[in-house]
């Protein structure tokens, strides 16, 4: 009986691990817990062809203790998140999209996206990202929504759920019920929504209605607080039977999977913590408890919702029917096929997709006002605010060259000009901006390559230090930067600091 239960259990769990190639934490828990999903992050990634093996790995694993085949999850969402970089078609960020304009180009993009996932072996998509921006303060949304309301984030969301659905992975609506309005980032603290109940429903609520009508796979949780629906009680929508159970399942009529966010982020563990996150998100009516680092914790919370399963803290009626949409959402092509798949993939970076994903990175280029060339008889002073440290939401970029780790230089070289750079972190503490300002001093034209300006201190003081006549300031993820700056000679923005988005910005400083 305990068994029976320890594999019924297993199904509800997806986790993380660390390397490369499986390793005795993740056999573990495959082998002694018969987890049902494991998510990838950039640490497990290298090479598609490493990808591809470390996939068809876990799931030869799994099938010497189950006929059910394993979950692969990433968040591949495009632009700054996306785990794997190297290899596969670059994808523009979602706020990218609806700046380019082609709701059609969208789905292409997204099939793209999904075929080169299946063909690797990863059959879930975390994506796509159904928030809407409609705070600017956002540290956690920004340009990973399609948009600032409703109707846009509906028509560009759902057309890259239908390219990924098309392309017979599953995919995730995220995060539920909305994490656009805040200005807290839960994987560092607790987030408030504060609107009422028609508010939500017209705004924040609506991608996820029309996400559901045209079949969404499954939906993840925003570990975010809505007392319109908990009364004011604290409560975070992980963990909330009122907002899966009540407003999600019974008022929406969700009967797809739900997936919670990490309960390994801050809003949780530091909480009620993640073993009984675990076990409060399935109460709640989720399906999935996502746990994507420590292995002490992802067990701990398997024993603890084990133990509530003997004692009736969490009923065998809804383990089964927790365990039956998680099978139902197994039954996508990615997963049943997943030993029809290639040794190795044959055919990323397809050339119609990369000159697709090159046209809509340059239609997503935004000019405001004027914006003359650069002039090729004079040095560029180039200042570029760079990712360093990695966060669930900003990769650090591959590689040692310049290109690769987000800045112009090359690109500016290539176009003839004499350049001379200065790179700052994205926390721009006072001496990187002291030093940049002073590298910048008596230059005849500077090129300013901000990353989320609008919510750095030091990086807007920065931009004010700067002689505006002689600036030219590339927004390289949120394009609010651009408003900081508004006498500059140029403000341009490309929704990512990745090749593919600066290649267009290059182009047009040198042309404009």
């Amino acid at each position: 009986m305990e068994q029976h239960l320890r594999e019924k259990v297993g199904q509800l769990f997806m986790v993380g691990f660390d390397g490369l190639q499986p390793n005795d934490h993740i056999e573990r828990l495959i082998r002694e817990h018969r987890i049902g999903g494991v998510i990838l992050f950039r640490r497990n990634v290298h090479t598609p062809e490493q990808v591809a093996r470390l996939c068809r790995q876990l799931q030869q694993i799994n099938a010497e203790v189950s006929d059910v085949p394993l979950l692969i999850s990433i968040d591949q969402e495009g632009g700054m998140v996306m785990r794997i970089e190297q290899g596969v078609t670059p994808i523009p960020s979602a706020m990218a999209f609806q700046a380019a304009g082609s709701v059609p180009d969208c789905e292409r993009m997204n099939r793209v996206s999904g075929d080169e996932m299946r063909q690797l072996g990863i059959n879930l998509m975390l994506a796509p990202v159904l928030d809407i921006n409609n705070n600017r303060d956002n540290p956690v949304i920004g340009v990973r929504a399609y948009g600032e309301n409703a109707a846009t984030v509906i028509d560009y969301g759902l057309a890259a759920m239908r390219g990924q659905q098309s392309a017979g992975v599953a995919v995730t609506a995220k995060h539920f019920p909305g994490h656009g309005d805040t200005a807290t980032d839960t994987h560092h603290a607790m987030a408030q929504v504060g609107h009422d109940k028609a508010r939500l429903q017209a705004v924040e609520l609506a991608p996820f209605r029309a996400a559901i009508a045209a079949g969404v796979d499954a939906i993840m949780t925003a570990h975010v607080m809505f007392p319109a629906f908990e009364g004011g009680a604290g409560v975070p929508a992980t963990l909330s039977k009122n907002v899966l159970s009540g407003l999600l399942r019974g008022e929406m009529g969700f009967e797809g999977a739900i997936i919670s966010d990490c309960l390994e982020m801050a809003a949780i563990a530091d909480g009620v913590g993640v073993p009984q996150g675990a076990l409060a998100t399935l109460q709640a009516g989720a399906d999935i408890a996502l746990i994507s680092h420590s292995e002490a914790r992802q067990v701990a919370a398997i024993e603890a919702v084990i133990q509530a399963g003997q004692n009736g803290a969490l009923s065998m009626q809804q383990i089964d029917a927790a365990v039956a949409r998680v099978a139902r959402l197994k039954q996508v092509a990615a997963v049943r096929e997943w030993r029809s798949l290639p040794s190795l993939p044959p055919s990323l970076m397809a050339p119609s997709a990369m000159a697709l994903s090159q046209q809509l990175h340059a239609a997503a280029l935004q000019v405001q006002g004027a914006c003359p060339a650069l002039d090729p008889a004079l040095p560029v002073t180039l200042i570029t605010v760079e990712v360093r440290a990695r966060s669930e939401i900003d990769e650090v970029a591959l590689g040692r060259n310049r290109e690769a780790r987000g800045s112009m230089h090359d690109g500016l070289q290539a176009a003839g000009f004499d350049v001379r750079e200065c790179a700052l972190s994205v926390q721009a503490p006072d001496d990187e901006v002291d030093a940049a300002i002073a590298f910048a001093q008596g230059a005849q034209q500077i090129v300013l390559q901000t990353y989320n300006a609008v919510l750095s201190g030091g990086q807007r003081r920065l931009v004010a230090a700067l002689p505006q006549e002689r600036l030219w300031l590339v927004a390289g993820r949120l394009p609010y930067d651009m408003d900081l700056a508004p006498g500059a000679q140029g403000r341009l923005a490309a929704f990512g600091c990745r090749p593919a988005a600066l290649a267009p910005v290059a182009q047009k400083l040198a042309t404009a």
